[in-house]
């Protein structure tokens, strides 16, 4: 059992890991051992997590998502599998922490009415530098 929040914990039936032949470090040790880490999450059939987690997660996750709805996390950035399942399940713990965390709502606002008068004033300033930068007719005569 995987305690990400406090509501939420995930059960280790729901985490499977593959450990595959890695291109990271290690020298020689690469072509000989499997170490780097690969985790499926089955985000659509999980119970651990609500619906609208599931969205965002999925939303979230981008690429790293399969058609069916299984998040795959490659880990292979240290040398060892035990090191590497630990990456892959801390990186899939911040995952699942930052969807859970609810996006707040966008109010729609409209600018103040000295706002926009200091907008039409800023951009009439502007237009009479330029004004006065002009070359007009009466001078090239």
């Amino acid at each position: 059992m995987i305690e990400i929040t406090h509501q939420i914990h995930l059960d280790d039936e729901e985490l499977h890991f593959d450990f595959i032949r890695s291109a990271g470090p290690g020298g020689q040790n690469v072509n000989k051992v499997a170490t780097a880490c690969q985790l499926r999450f089955d985000v659509r059939q999980s119970l651990s997590l609500t619906e609208p987690v599931k969205e965002r997660l999925i939303k979230l996750a981008g690429s790293r998502m399969t058609d069916e709805g299984v998040l795959v996390l490659e880990a292979k950035r240290y040398r060892t599998q035990e090191q590497n399942r630990a990456d892959a399940l801390l990186r899939l713990t911040t995952l699942i922490e930052k969807v859970t965390i609810e996006p707040k709502t966008r109010r729609a606002t409209r600018p103040s009415l000295s706002a926009k008068a200091q907008r039409v004033d800023s951009k009439k300033k502007r237009g009479e530098t330029k004004q006065a930068r002009r070359i007009h007719s009466s001078d090239l005569e």
